[in-house]
């Protein structure tokens, strides 16, 4: 056990950190029809929304009850201090790009309230400061005694998160002072030497390396490190030693887990934090198992749309190729999680194939969890619904707000620092991973600048334009990488979970100045290296042809079922384009598609249309209709916006695997 927590030596030196390097959000604006709306939306509809539900929740109140500035018990669960955080951080990083003062003063007088929420000693944990001799249900008798439900860990990692986005943003040190007053009084408390334990619900970890990073202290990165190598550990001396559980990763230590299990939501804050530590301490060994674990969900528990957590018991992942469609979880936090975890993996390891994953899951899996108005949500995203199940937490359809509320003030961090994920660069390197129109003010490591303009009508069409400019008006050598995604290599994922049932002929063209550029991959991106100046143009012309997607063989739901995709983009079916009902379709092997853009429907869309055979109940057995008709297909993250329905992402190739509905 002491091994584990052998530390000191790891920071001897101070030159490590991720190799590449994601260009800051604040330095790209996106310009598109795609992204560029919903951005706008989150920042004039669902971070306002989303405040207002928490003062009319009691989440806000919580702060004011627990700094005296007025009456009152706690409201709700154990955790709900976490969601403000969020939200706040998602406002800081809408500040940071949008300045409001409006905005800036709402939370410059909530973080009063968090401040005077905050004990003497720098603890900070609402329920119970407002009552502790009798806190909400699972926080404990008393500080830190029931780590592995408390969230006490949980909630201030969400907290340093949002301080620092505050600090970043605006310069103020208010709300960071609070941080790093909190976390002084953690690292005091837990350590070699000191109190054991780690947190039930990872996330302080992330929140811990970037006190780090603003501040340069060591003591907050030796704290993160810590409490991830404290997990699967018996606590010698400890009156109530924390269980050693599956279910919140701590069955085994960090570096002999091979396998995803357990909450998933948790499972990947975790990945996420260990990537950050093995960044910034040169941790291999780290960078080993995170690297098999990441394997072994790829390849064998990631959902088509990107989702993962097949079970609802526990929001946990399930066994090796257990993937349901219509009871599957896949929480919207867990989709975020994986965007998080696959852009850490790739500033790692730079290689595309992390992006393949994130971008599957950002189109669909976390897309899916938010309404186009910007006001409800879905907890679950479920690849089938038959109308009858609610799915939703209680609900058939999104809801415009949940008891445990943690995926609507995810949505709201997460949305705003989607430009950071577009760019990275190392050296002289500048790579292009996910396509959207954007300009871009990049600094190579240098000290050289450059400006990027993407025009493109990504998710929609394949075509992309890059114009490069230096900043100053010189020749200039930098090598461009552009990421060529796996659906347009004939690879819908990493591994052979999902593959297309024929592979395309089409070929990625990529021109510089109108002259072709030899496609040779290496990781997963063309390079074009060469001396720049002002006003060379770069273009990718990827085809979209629509693509049937088969599962491997394992995945027991999904036999002889095919899906469809075009792009990046999942598409399902729902019962109000087909009568009510999507159980009486197939969708044979031989089926050909057309393409239609719907600009008036679900915020502008390609329709995905073909003729297929319709079956019916008939004397004695099954009958076919004498016409064919039309399926139609819309993008999976649109479904649920015309009332409730059925829908299918996974469609029966043949009749003998058809449900009828008479």
């Amino acid at each position: 056990m002491a091994a584990a927590f052998v530390t000191t030596s790891l920071f001897a030196q101070q030159n490590h950190d991720y190799p590449f390097k994601p260009v800051p959000f604040t330095k790209v604006k996106i310009t598109d029809r795609f992204w560029q709306p919903r951005l706008e939306t989150n920042r004039v509809v669902t971070i306002p929304y989303n405040f207002t539900k928490c003062e009319e929740t009691g989440r806000i109140d919580n702060f004011e009850v627990a700094a005296g500035m007025k009456n009152g018990a706690f409201i709700g669960r154990r955790y709900n201090d976490s969601d403000v955080f969020k939200i706040m951080e998602g406002a800081a990083y809408s500040l940071a790009n949008h300045p409001d003062p409006e905005l800036e003063k709402y939370l410059d007088d909530l973080i009063a309230k968090i401040a005077g929420a905050q004990e003497d000693d720098g603890y900070l944990y609402t329920t119970r400061t407002i009552n502790p001799e009798k806190p909400a249900p699972y926080a404990g008798d008393e500080r830190w005694s029931f780590l592995d439900q408390s969230h006490e860990l949980y909630n201030v990692g969400h907290m340093y998160e949002a301080a620092v986005a505050y600090y970043q943003a605006t310069g103020k040190r208010n709300f960071l002072d609070v941080a790093l007053k909190n976390a002084d009084l953690i690292a005091k408390t837990f350590g070699p030497g000191k109190r054991a334990g780690w947190p039930g619900h990872q996330e302080i970890e992330i929140g811990l390396v970037k006190l780090y990073r603003v501040t340069g202290d060591e003591k907050y990165l030796k704290l993160a490190k810590y409490f991830l190598d404290a997990r699967g550990y018996k606590q010698e001396g400890v009156e109530k030693p924390q269980k050693l559980d599956v279910y919140t990763q701590s069955h085994l230590p960090v570096l002999e887990q091979t396998e995803a299990v357990g909450h998933a939501v948790r499972a990947l804050y975790m990945y996420s934090g260990m990537a950050d530590v093995a960044a910034l301490t040169g941790d291999e060994n780290y960078v080993n198992v995170i690297e098999k674990i990441w394997e072994n969900v790829v390849g064998k528990k990631l959902y088509l749309t990107g989702g993962i957590g097949a079970r609802h018991n526990g929001e946990a992942f399930g066994d090796d190729y257990e993937l349901p469609n219509e009871s599957a979880y896949n929480e919207t936090c867990a989709a975020i999680a994986n965007c998080f975890w696959n852009q850490r993996m790739f500033l790692l390891k730079g290689e595309a194939k992390y992006y393949d994953v994130l971008e599957r899951t950002l189109y669909n899996g976390m897309l899916s969890g938010i309404a186009l108005e910007g006001n409800k949500f879905f907890y679950p995203n479920p690849l089938a619904c038959d109308a009858s199940y609610k799915f939703n937490q209680g609900a058939l359809t999104r809801k415009p707000w949940f008891d445990c509320s943690c995926c609507p003030s995810n949505i709201v961090r997460f949305l705003p620092s989607l430009p950071g994920y577009i760019y990275a660069t190392r050296g002289d390197e500048v790579y292009v991973n996910l396509y959207v129109s954007n300009e871009a003010e990049i600094m190579l490591t240098d000290g050289r600048g450059i400006t990027i303009v993407q025009e493109t009508n990504y998710p929609w069409e394949g075509a992309v334009r890059i114009s490069i400019d230096p900043m100053k008006n010189k020749l200039f050598f930098m090598v461009l990488k552009l990421r060529v995604p796996g659906w347009a290599s004939n690879r819908p994922v990493p591994g052979d979970l999902y593959h297309y049932l024929t592979e395309s002929r089409d070929s990625v063209i990529v021109k510089v100045n109108g002259d072709s550029v030899p496609l040779e991959l290496s990781d997963g991106f063309v390079t074009i290296s060469r001396m720049w100046k002002k006003g060379d143009e770069v273009t990718i012309n990827m085809p979209m042809p629509v693509r049937k997607v088969v599962s491997h063989p394992q995945v027991v739901n999904n036999r002889n079922y095919l899906a469809i995709e075009r792009g990046p983009v999942v598409y399902c079916v729902e019962g109000v384009d087909h009568n009510g009902s999507v159980t009486n379709l197939i969708l044979p092997k031989d089926a050909s598609f057309s393409i239609k853009w719907e600009g008036e429907l679900l915020g502008g869309i390609d329709i995905i249309s073909a003729n297929i055979p319709f079956f019916v109940p008939g004397n004695g057995g099954l009958s076919i209709m004498n016409q064919m008709n039309k399926l139609k297909a819309i993008p999976y993250y649109a479904w649920s916006h015309r009332g409730i329905g059925e829908m299918a992402v996974w469609l029966p190739e043949r009749v003998g695997k058809i449900q009828i509905k008479p």
